[in-house]
């Protein structure tokens, strides 16, 4: 979960290749020396931009949509392009009015129009809520939420003159159901979620769907990279510790990448996409024992769950 593309502007775009996966799967008995002539229009020249796609949920993503046909874009803050397998990547800070901006840009410019944009980029910042300074806080706010809300409004003037477009913003469990010690990625999820539904109602008009991808647990180096609160306090040092190995734990076992990548693709796939996808058997279950069960009985169980 992270940025995207290329510091001096990002030349030489990819050429990619349509894949015969997207057409076999809707037409199994055809044989493969047909399927560039056959490929349904709509894989072979649809153009997806998928932030934070040097590594884990966003890497995924980018590579199974270029595996199946579509022109992908990838971003980073600071791309290796090495890990662009089929894809282009892109230099994107998406904290950054003008990085938004040029980065759309340039997917206009090397494809003439983006029909999809994934919303992945985010990191999330461990620690007591008050443990976390504000300016701490609104850094979060400012990848995870606003950097979505940038590319939003950079990518809806092209999607709202074509009369039609995707905006796929990864949420997650965290979204629905607060963690301890993450308060604040908790909130920056939180926020996306509200956003993201409102946003439906506005743009649905113009032809433009917005739905939110809510995976659990997810095996991916977010837990390795996650920066803990610079103020430590001796009150929360052993909770902490106890809840970081536990969430250390539930990443290890989480649910891979992949799985969420094959739920994206399945939303661009669709005809008319729904609001909300949740990913993996957590973020299935969890929200609806929580509609279900008292807050006692539930926080009795989050709390046994990360050892706070």
């Amino acid at each position: 979960m992270d940025q995207s593309s290329r510091g001096e502007g990002c030349g030489g775009a990819v050429i990619i290749r349509p894949s015969a996966r997207p057409f076999q799967r809707l037409h199994p008995t055809v044989k493969m020396e047909s399927m560039t002539d056959n490929l349904p229009e709509r894989f072979m020249s649809q153009t997806i931009l998928v932030t934070g796609a040097s590594s884990g949920i966003g890497q995924a993503t980018a590579r199974l949509l270029a595996e199946h046909g579509f022109s992908v874009f990838g971003t980073a803050r600071k791309p290796d392009f090495a890990k662009a397998h089929g894809f282009t990547m892109l230099a994107l800070d998406v904290r950054s009015d003008d990085s938004v901006r040029a980065c759309v840009e340039q997917v206009m410019a090397k494809a003439g129009r983006l029909d999809v944009l994934v919303n992945n980029a985010g990191y999330s910042i461990t620690g007591a809520a008050e443990e976390t300074s504000v300016d701490e806080a609104k850094a979060q706010l400012e990848t995870n939420f606003f950097g979505a809300v940038r590319m939003v409004n950079a990518a809806l003037p092209g999607m709202r003159a074509a009369g039609a477009g995707k905006i796929i913003n990864i949420s997650s469990l965290a979204g629905n159901t607060a963690i301890p010690f993450s308060a604040f990625y908790s909130a920056s999820k939180f926020a996306l979620e509200g956003y993201s539904e409102s946003l439906w109602y506005e743009v649905r008009p113009f032809g433009i769907t917005v739905s939110l991808v809510e995976p659990g647990f997810v095996n991916t180096p977010i837990g390795e990279a996650s920066p803990e609160a610079e103020r430590a306090l001796p009150v929360y040092s052993a909770t902490r510790k106890r809840m970081l190995a536990k969430f250390g734990q539930s990443l290890a076992s989480g649910i891979p990448p992949e799985q969420v990548a094959r739920r994206v693709l399945q939303i661009v796939d669709s005809k008319s996409p729904r609001l909300r996808y949740r990913v993996g058997a957590q973020a299935t279950w969890l929200p609806r024992l929580r509609s279900v069960v008292p807050w006692k009985v539930y926080a009795a169980g989050v709390r046994k769950t990360f050892a706070v």
